[in-house]
């Protein structure tokens, strides 16, 4: 237990979180909400890391530091899709997923 929250409460609300990232993935018709909702399945996930190895093992740091490497992948796949996502608008402009199918290359 981590300051009076148990663990199935924590596992709940990252699976909150990770469902609300696939739905949104999978609904969204915008490259930013899509954008928007893989982050959110990358929050899940690093949490999960954190509260699952703070449960097993309260001493080591494993999980935190897969967490921090997934922050670090993910800001790297942000600057990444974000600067892609700004060429796009700029080329066609416009931002939603079934404007990208007309583009001439």
């Amino acid at each position: 237990m981590i300051l009076g929250v148990s663990i199935y409460e924590l596992l709940t609300v990252t699976s909150i979180l990770f469902f609300i990232g696939v739905y949104g993935f999978i609904t969204r018709k915008n490259l930013i909400s899509i954008l928007i909702s893989v982050e959110l399945i990358l929050n899940a996930s690093a949490i999960n890391f954190v509260v699952i190895n703070k449960y097993l093992y309260p001493d080591m740091l494993q999980g935190v530091l897969y967490s921090i490497f997934i922050i670090a992948v993910a800001a790297a796949e942000t600057a990444l899709a974000v600067s892609i996502i700004i060429n796009l608008y700029r080329q066609i402009s416009s931002v939603e997923v079934k404007d990208t199918e007309i583009m001439k290359y």
